[in-house]
C-alpha cells in the first residue's frame, strides 16, 4: 500500500536526515596539511528537500473537504458523502495508493509511523514540523470518525475490485462507496490494534501543542482496544 510505503520512506529519510546533521555538525575532521585546522563534512544529499516532498505527498492523498491552506492546489474536494451508505460520517482521511478506496489498516499504520517520526525526529524537522503534524491530524480526525460508535470500527470505504478496474480522479469517481466495518460479531483484531496504536501515538504528538485533542485521542485509543 502506497501510504504505508510512504510513511516508512519518511522515517528512513528522517534517519538519514538526522545522520546528515551529525556528519555536518558533530564530527569535524582534521586536515593533514594543517593539523590544527578543522573543517566540516557536508552530506551529499538534500534530505531536507526529500523530507518536504515526502510530507507533501500526503496532501495529494487527502480525501474530503480540503482546507484553505492545501498546498497541492490541483486537488479538489472529493468523497463528501462517504459513510452515507451506513448513515455515518466518514468524510476525510486518505486515499490509498493510486486508488480512491480508503483502507483503515494502512491509514492507521501510516498515522502511527508519522506520529513516531515526529516524536523521535520532530526537533530536526524545523519548518516541516507543522506540516507533519497536520498530516497526522488529517489521519486522526478520520480515525476518530471511524471509531465514533462503541465496539465498532469502520475500516473501509469503497469497493476495491470495482475501483481498481476504473482509473479516474477522486473528484470524478462514480464507483460505489461501500462501507465495511468490524464489531463484536465480525472482529478484526489486527486493524483494531493498529487503530488504537495510531490514536495513542498521535496523542503523544499533540500532548503539549493541543492537550485537549491529545486527551481525546488517548481516551479513544483505550476505548478501541480495552
Amino acid at each position: 500500500m502506497a501510504l504505508s510505503v510512504a510513511s516508512l520512506t519518511l522515517q528512513i529519510l528522517l534517519c538519514f536526515f538526522a545522520a546528515s546533521v551529525l556528519l555536518c555538525n558533530g564530527f569535524p575532521t582534521q586536515d593533514h596539511k594543517t593539523p590544527f585546522h578543522r573543517h566540516r563534512r557536508f552530506a551529499k544529499h538534500n534530505y531536507r528537500d526529500a523530507l518536504t516532498k515526502s510530507i507533501l505527498f500526503f496532501e495529494g492523498q487527502r480525501s474530503g473537504k480540503l482546507p484553505p491552506n492545501q498546498r497541492i492546489t490541483w486537488r479538489r474536494n472529493s468523497g463528501l458523502s462517504d459513510g452515507s451508505a451506513m448513515h455515518v460520517d466518514l468524510v476525510g482521511g486518505y486515499y490509498d495508493a493510486g486508488d480512491n478506496v480508503k483502507f483503515g489498516f494502512p491509514m492507521a499504520f501510516t498515522t502511527t509511523m508519522l506520529s513516531w517520526s515526529v516524536i523521535e525526529f520532530g526537533g530536526l524537522m524545523k519548518g516541516e514540523l507543522q506540516n507533519a503534524k497536520e498530516a497526522i491530524r488529517w489521519g486522526t480526525d478520520y480515525l476518530l470518525k471511524a471509531t465514533a460508535h462503541p465496539d465498532t470500527i469502520y475500516v473501509q470505504v469503497g469497493d476495491a475490485n470495482k475501483d481498481h478496474a476504473c482509473w479516474e480522479r477522486p473528484e470524478d469517481m462514480d464507483t460505489p462507496r461501500s462501507v465495511f466495518k468490524i464489531d463484536r460479531n465480525t472482529p478484526g483484531s489486527d486493524v483494531a490494534a493498529e487503530t488504537a496504536a495510531a490514536l495513542a501515538a498521535a496523542s503523544l504528538v499533540f500532548r503539549r501543542s493541543d492537550p485537549n485533542y491529545s486527551k481525546l485521542l488517548a481516551r479513544r485509543a483505550m476505548r478501541v482496544l480495552p
